[in-house]
């Protein structure tokens, strides 16, 4: 009788970890705005100040955590075409310096700017506000704030 409490106990305790876990990682995905069609967004990237990519095979990069894609920056909003991994709380910054992994960002984080929140996993647009200071940065990373999870980066002169 112990005994098949004590599986009965483990069983369900590893279904809703696992259950809570899956919960995290499908909520964003469930809950994510319409995606910015790629066509326009493409249509659109001759305004680019900058273009760049977002690789699969940086340092930070994992199966869970990655992007592929080209990325255009113009003053006022940065776009992507490709695909982000899902995940929860995305943010956008310019860096000015390239940076592949949580450690390396965490150090110049504070220098960084935060230019506004990825809600998209496939294409996305981030409009600023205010004029983008392109010219005194080098670098864009997507950062998921809720567990401090380097996504990607990409270098843009």
């Amino acid at each position: 009788m112990k005994k098949r409490v004590a599986i009965l106990l483990v069983s369900h305790s590893f279904l809703l970890v696992f259950g809570f876990a899956l919960g995290i990682y499908l909520l964003p995905i469930l809950t994510a705005p319409k995606a910015p069609d790629k066509n326009f967004i493409i249509n659109e990237s001759n305004k680019a100040v900058y273009k760049t990519e977002f690789i699969r095979n940086l340092d930070g990069s994992d199966l869970l955590h990655y992007g592929d894609g080209e990325v255009f920056l113009e003053k006022d909003k940065i776009s992507f075409v490709g695909k982000l991994a899902p995940g929860p709380d995305y943010r956008l910054y310019l860096t000015k310096s390239f940076v592949q992994n949580e450690k390396e960002f965490l150090k110049i984080k504070m220098d960084s700017l935060y230019v506004g929140d990825v809600k998209t996993f496939t294409n996305f647009t981030v409009t600023s506000k205010v004029k983008l200071p392109l010219e005194n940065y080098n670098s864009l990373i997507v950062w998921c704030e809720s567990f401090n999870e380097f996504i990607t980066s990409a270098k843009y002169k």
